[in-house]
């Protein structure tokens, strides 16, 4: 198969160590042919309109604004786009929250190599793809999750929940996120009453409930 025949793909994560070695793996299957490469959400945004790839397989966990919010934005500008989250977290609420956000499919770190290969290939042929394990939890989870602490998040405010929960000051995620530091507390303060949280501690103890823990963050 030639290079024009090949499922185009952009490779965006923070690592490149690592993208370097998924570029080695997806190529070693002749079908598809990595065009491009970035390591955070407003390259990954840049890098998409330029070289317009057919899947895009995308790191959650990015400095500053995550993988999520790079996909929503992807997506706002082609509703099309076609975006595999491959994430070191295990956790099901991140894979919903992608999904939620316009995610064609969602795979662990932990998978096989193959995996990735057999993902990027269904996606670019337009079907979804998430591994067995979190398929099955989210199937569990069905259309109770809707009526959750969690389906009452808003994108933004799980995004500054994640970070919160990772320990990052407010003038941090505001900075991240291209927030004013008001617009951020009243995001902490509107989490709070969503999750029922009277302090920090209750607020994390409500985040580990829903799947969200500190050791579940990247550094």
């Amino acid at each position: 198969m030639s290079i024009a025949e090949a499922v185009s793909v952009l490779l965006v994560d923070d690592h490149a160590v690592v993208r370097e070695g998924y570029r080695r793996l997806l190529e070693r299957n002749p079908s598809i042919h990595v065009v491009g490469e970035a390591a955070d959400a407003q390259g990954a945004y840049l890098a998409y309109l330029e070289f317009k790839p057919q899947v895009t397989v995308m790191d959650i966990a990015l400095p500053g604004a995550s993988g999520v919010d790079a996909l929503r934005r992807i997506r706002a500008r082609d509703a099309e786009a076609r975006v595999l989250m491959f994430s070191m977290y295990e956790e099901p609420i991140f894979a919903s929250r992608a999904l939620q956000a316009g995610a064609r499919g969602y795979v662990t770190k932990a998978a096989a190599p193959e995996v990735l290969v057999e993902a990027v290939l269904t996606i670019a042929r337009g079907e979804p793809y998430i591994t067995g394990r979190i398929a099955h939890e989210l199937a569990l989870r069905g259309p109770a999750q809707a009526n959750s602490p969690e389906g009452a998040l808003s994108p933004r405010e799980f995004e500054v929940l994640r970070m919160l929960v990772a320990g990052r000051p407010l003038a941090e995620i505001a900075d991240s996120l291209g927030l004013t530091m008001k617009t951020v507390a009243n995001h902490q303060s509107i989490l709070r009453q969503k999750l029922g949280a009277s302090s920090a501690l209750q607020l994390l103890q409500a985040a580990a409930r829903l799947g969200i823990t500190q050791t579940s963050q990247l550094p």
